[in-house]
């Protein structure tokens, strides 16, 4: 990989800052970069998920690049394989370092992502979303899914991994089997981590950060506990504390 906005799996996540991902859920990007400015020399990755981006367009992942972060941009593109290679490009252009796909898209449009993405030098790494970590097994047979949550994310990834997307998301409750089918050179990026005594919030699969980075997670993504926090930093610095005991030697 060719850019210092990629990240190569087996490098650049030595430290917990390198795998702490901060979620800026706001509605406006004066708050998101309020955030921002308080987690200075603290947070070196932040994703943009759909609420900020339709507020703010991609200026924001621009204004973050500019700064000197990394940007994860959760979009959980599902469309046809053309529209979605499109995005990618676009997206890709704007300075996106993570991108995600849905993987029930489908292999050709798992396929034309990962290619769009492998025609810029300067990535992005592309990550397939698996089952949504909001949803259960209850939630997944509604929609007409008859497996587990844990059978349909695996089911899932391996259309992913067979279409050459360089990652996952998953639940934590899915990393260690994950990992253990990919292997240690793709990246798992793991949302619903909530620090010990946490409410769970509409999550239903979660786990602390320890236990995440015990079972093979990459990069973890927090978001409530940190932003509705009366001390952002101090939850950061909470939660740095305890990936760091937690890496593997």
């Amino acid at each position: 990989m060719s850019s210092p906005a990629s990240i190569p799996p087996t490098q650049s996540l030595a430290t917990a800052r390198d795998r702490l991902i901060v979620a800026l859920d706001f509605p406006t990007a004066p708050a998101a970069l309020d955030l921002v400015a308080r987690l200075e020399g603290r947070a070196l990755w932040f994703k943009v998920g759909l609420e900020l981006y339709l507020a703010t367009g991609p200026s924001i992942i621009e204004i973050l690049r500019a700064r000197g972060f990394h940007v994860f941009v959760d979009l959980k593109l599902h469309d046809i394989p053309n529209t979605v290679a499109g995005a990618v490009r676009s997206l890709a252009s704007f300075g996106a370092s993570l991108l995600t796909v849905h993987a029930a898209g489908g292999r050709p449009m798992l396929l034309a992502a990962a290619e769009a993405a492998a025609r810029n030098p300067d990535g992005p790494e592309l990550l397939a979303v698996t089952v949504l970590t909001s949803m259960d097994a209850q939630q997944l047979a509604e929609t007409g899914v008859p497996n587990t949550p844990a059978s349909q994310v695996m089911r899932l990834a391996k259309l992913a991994h067979a279409a050459g997307v360089s990652g996952m998301v998953c639940s934590p409750q899915e990393c260690a089997h994950l990992r253990a089918y990919l292997g240690p050179y793709r990246l798992l990026v793991v949302p619903a981590i909530r620090p010990a005594g946490s409410p769970a919030d509409d999550q239903s699969r979660t786990a602390t950060p320890a236990h995440a980075l015990h079972d093979g997670a990459s990069l973890l993504v927090v978001g409530r506990p940190i932003t509705r926090a009366p001390n952002p930093a101090a939850v950061v610095d909470s939660i740095l504390a305890e990936m760091e005991h937690s890496l593997p030697v």
